[in-house]
């Protein structure tokens, strides 16, 4: 009588480079969500001055001018982030494997297969959010120099169109995070997510 042995699905592995992204990209995202709240509580974007705040222990940067300050420091960061990123996965033609394609579209019309689907809606909501990050980035640098940018701060209409435009994204992109997050652990479980931030 043989016995079987289950067939143990290799340890994913990611690169230097990857990591470093995704770690940049959380701090400088907490960072930024964090002085941008205190941002906010000086003239909150719904409701005027005496608009809803947010509580105390989440904000970051003590006043208006700290919180700005934070706020434009982590955003070069972050920024800058994404642009280097984007240059390595076009170079190492990562993007052939992060980003949809048709058949990815197919497999979420027609494909049976489970595992299929969920790596087609992983690859969909990777896509879905450059855009986002865009307009994160360029509403954000529309308020940071709205004199120096007056023809993109134009295109947002009125300043508090630009202020509500912006202020979106972050939820937007927290919820990204969550789904992007929950995608990962049903297309390789705990331990795709653990190889992303954790050393091999």
């Amino acid at each position: 009588m043989t016995s079987s042995k289950r067939k143990v699905p290799p340890k994913p592995k990611q690169t230097f480079f990857a990591k470093t992204f995704h770690w940049i990209n959380i701090i400088s995202l907490i960072i930024m969500i964090s002085s941008g709240l205190q941002i906010y509580n000086a003239n909150p974007v719904f409701g005027g001055r005496g608009g809803w705040n947010f509580p105390e222990f989440l904000l970051l940067g003590g006043w208006l001018a700290g919180g700005r300050n934070w706020h434009f420091a982590a955003m070069w960061f972050f920024s800058l982030n994404l642009l280097w990123y984007g240059i390595y996965i076009f170079i190492t033609r990562r993007w052939q494997r992060r980003f949809i394609d048709g058949g990815d579209i197919k497999a979420l019309q027609v494909s049976q297969n489970p595992k299929r689907k969920n790596y087609a809606w992983h690859r969909l909501v990777y896509t879905s959010i450059i855009p986002v990050l865009v307009l994160a980035i360029f509403s954000g640098l529309a308020m940071y120099k709205p004199a120096q940018l007056h023809w993109l701060s134009g295109l947002f209409g009125s300043w508090q169109t630009l202020r509500t435009i912006h202020f979106i994204t972050v939820p937007t992109v927290f919820l990204f995070t969550i789904v992007h997050s929950f995608l990962a652990l049903k297309v390789g479980s705990f331990r795709l997510i653990k190889s992303m931030f954790i050393s091999n």
